[in-house]
């Protein structure tokens, strides 16, 4: 048995996973807003609670967190939830649970867990998206992370949107919170949707309910909902032409819109170096939980991220 945490701007969420892939046990609580030593709390009353419930002791723990850890400082970095950002996660971790705890980035963690046994399955080459309240990525390569000698391997989100249209304002882009204008993340996670609807069509909506809304036929949802399919086959197209994935998954909230995994294929070939483009999009077949899951797989030997 191994523990999973995913710790979340909103939930911090835990299970306890078997050789066979079954769950266990599972927990989820709110995630302390801004409190770093709160956040550390958490995910150790989690560990001892799923512990209890499966009658284990001394668990091996992997936990998914926003950013990654510098290799330079062994700090936290590049956290959107910055009470995170140059702090000793690992090590205030350790001191508190002992030297059985691995930390991963959460796209890392999705990419891992969709790779092993999830939509991505037996590919070589996976390139997973987070989609939600920020963007972020993971890569594997024949079922094993991608982790780059900066720890930052698949961070997507903080290049800028390619091919911008200034015709749509995309020139030069909101600012985003890591003090870069235009990027993919601005332009393509939930908050940068309800932006751009308010934007063109000044009308201050959720994401969720400007993709209600066009599914309902509303003329101007539809518009933003277009416009966002466009940014992300851009996007896309950039990691496609840049690693060539066999799969592309994706994981957040933003997941859930089926028709991105039509209309975005649709629209990709306009900006793919190639004659044909074969990699498949898909949702991430464990939703939410697959950050969560691929925390718990980073103690699997054969995937296992090595740390200086």
């Amino acid at each position: 048995m191994r523990i999973g945490i995913d710790l979340g701007g909103t939930k911090t969420e835990g299970v306890v996973i078997d050789d066979a892939s079954q769950v266990l046990a599972r927990r989820r609580v709110p995630t302390p807003p801004d409190d770093y030593e709160a956040a550390l709390q958490t995910i150790c009353g989690l560990v001892a609670d799923l512990e209890a419930e499966v009658g284990g002791r001394n668990l091996p723990v992997g936990a998914g967190t926003p950013g990654a850890r510098s290799r330079l400082t062994g700090r936290m970095k590049n956290c959107n939830s910055t009470c995170l950002n140059d702090r000793p996660l690992l090590e205030d971790l350790e001191a508190r649970l002992g030297p059985r705890v691995r930390i991963a980035n959460d796209a890392d963690c999705l990419a891992l867990s969709e790779a092993t046994d999830g939509a991505a399955a037996g590919a070589h080459g996976v390139f997973a998206a987070i989609l939600g309240t920020g963007v972020g990525g993971g890569v594997c390569i024949g079922g094993r992370l991608l982790e780059g000698p900066n720890a930052i391997a698949g961070e997507w989100g903080h290049n800028a949107l390619p091919w911008p249209r200034p015709e749509w304002g995309e020139v030069p882009g909101p600012l985003g919170w890591d003090g870069r204008h235009g990027t993919i993340e601005v332009w393509c996670c939930g908050g940068g949707i309800a932006a751009d609807h308010q934007r063109v069509h000044g009308e201050s909506l959720r994401s969720e309910q400007i993709a209600e809304r066009a599914r309902n036929g509303d003329a101007a949802a539809e518009a933003t909902l277009a416009r966002w399919e466009d940014r992300l086959a851009r996007a896309f197209a950039s990691v496609i032409n840049l690693l060539d994935p066999d799969v592309i998954v994706v994981g957040g909230g933003l997941s859930r819109l089926e028709r991105l995994y039509e209309n975005v294929p649709r629209l990709w070939g306009d900006w793919v170096f190639s004659d044909r483009v074969a990699t498949r999009l898909v949702p991430a077949r464990y939703g939410d939980a697959s950050g969560v899951r691929g925390a718990a797989w980073l103690w699997e030997s054969e995937r296992a991220l090595t740390m200086p």
